[in-house]
């Protein structure tokens, strides 16, 4: 049976009562399958020598117990509006806690990292463990997991944060629990998790840790270090150089279902080969001086700099430290488009060319 006009029979009318009729015309959205990805996450760096002064200044501005909240400034990335996003996927911060000072207990669906920058002494409290914390030191709190920090010692602490938290927004899953106290109580040994999971190739079997986060809280630098250094000259990866991936001590996977954290060493003189990944990422850089080139934009950067780097760009590093070695720190958004079956990585044929000299703003 032939339909029959609802209304008037002009194209006006039809595509007005669409809209009105909350429907859209997939002919007319065909621009939206691009045949690659389309971001406007910026390439970006947040400069020590710049967000550091603002970070100790915010210590006499900011108490930490104001609302339960943190005191930390967020990365915020200019290609995206002033969200509350690094890339669109991850979200970056450096956080202050001053002698004495306790930053409230509380939990949340957003899982995050602590790689420390400065300071020693400090803890960050997990479930009543207490981690305590150096330079260098990785520090996990997985989704929902109380967490407080405290700082007993008589000098201030500085520790980069790493969250998923615009990946939980557009999920529409963000929760927030603040505790009753401001401390959690204390119900394990400090370092606990360190001293049942971080032996390397052993682990008891009398207890079973459960869900998808590493059970290992704390992943120290002292044994970082000398993880990247056993790794002597070998070759490494022709696009990151010599790169450890902190794993799951129980399953070898990523440390979280959404984050995956990485330390790669870069020789004196060494450029790797560019790549692109679906992925992002944010770099810290723990020492060196080099450069990151990105879609031919070279980025120069210093001990104590912050990186964004966008999905799907080309991009390589390189050491420019005469006689050292360069050594980064990132967060990748890696578990969450592996799990969705969109990871997709590609190799550049040539050398990338340098087109252009980022420049601050």
């Amino acid at each position: 049976m032939k339909a029959q006009a609802v209304y008037p029979d002009t194209e006006t009318t039809f595509y007005e009562e669409v809209k009105r009729a909350h429907l859209l015309p997939l002919w007319k959205l065909g621009t939206l399958l691009t045949t690659e990805p389309l971001s406007t996450v910026a390439p970006y760096i947040w400069r020590r020598s710049r967000y550091l002064p603002l970070l100790l200044q915010a210590g006499d501005l900011a108490p930490v117990e104001r609302g339960g909240e943190r005191r930390a400034l967020q990365l915020s990335n200019p290609g995206l509006g002033g969200d509350w996003a690094t890339t669109h996927t991850l979200v970056a911060a450096v956080q202050l806690l001053r002698p004495g000072e306790t930053a409230p207990a509380h939990r949340h669906t957003p899982a995050a990292i602590r790689f420390i920058m400065e300071g020693q002494g400090a803890y960050t409290a997990v479930n009543g463990e207490r981690c305590y914390m150096s330079p260098g030191d990785l520090v996990l709190t997985p989704s929902w997991e109380w967490h407080d920090h405290g700082n007993e010692t008589a000098t201030p602490i500085i520790w980069m944060d790493g969250l998923d938290v615009p990946l939980v927004r557009a999920l529409q899953s963000m929760f927030f629990q603040p505790y009753g106290e401001n401390v959690y109580p204390v119900s394990k040994p400090a370092n606990d998790s360190l001293k049942l999971f971080g032996a390397g190739g052993v682990r008891p079997t009398f207890t079973k840790p459960k869900g998808m986060n590493s059970p290992l809280l704390i992943y120290p630098w002292d044994q970082t270090l000398a993880a990247l250094e056993a790794l002597g000259d070998r070759e490494g990866s022709p696009f990151d150089g010599l790169i450890l991936e902190y794993t799951n001590p129980v399953t070898g996977g990523h440390v979280m279902p959404t984050m995956a954290c990485y330390i790669q060493l870069l020789r004196p003189g060494e450029r790797t080969r560019a790549h692109r990944q679906t992925t992002s990422a944010v770099y810290y850089v723990l020492r060196g001086e080099g450069q990151t080139v990105i879609n031919g934009l070279r980025l120069r950067w210093g001990s104590g700099d912050l990186i964004a780097l966008p999905p799907w760009v080309w991009h390589d590093h390189a050491n420019l430290s005469p006689g050292s070695d360069a050594v980064l720190f990132s967060i990748q958004d890696t578990p969450t488009f592996e799990a969705l079956g969109l990871y997709r990585e590609e190799a550049h044929e040539s050398p990338q060319m340098i087109r252009g000299e980022y420049q601050d703003d």
